[in-house]
């Protein structure tokens, strides 16, 4: 990776979550982390997705989708790196 390309705007894409078509955008960077995090968790990344959106959902104050995606990813990298 350039380093110029970590800071390509962000990317949209559709999927199907619980059953409805959504549209997300985040950074290629994010797109690429969550592909890893669904990868290994054995996970398409639409499943995953739908997990973090129950997470952020339950929140006492949700955020958007697309901040949950890149909160989430920085807590389990944060959690990886702790361990």
């Amino acid at each position: 990776m350039t380093h110029n390309s970590i800071y390509h705007p962000p990317v949209k894409r559709s999927m199907t979550i619980a059953g409805h078509q959504t549209s997300i955008s985040l950074e290629p960077l994010f797109w690429d982390a969550l592909k890893s995090a669904a990868d290994s968790k054995k996970l398409p990344v639409n499943a995953l997705v739908a997990q973090i959106d129950v997470e952020r959902l339950e929140s006492q104050t949700p955020c958007g989708l697309a901040s949950a995606i890149r909160l989430w990813l920085v807590a389990r990298q944060k959690s990886t790196a702790d361990s």
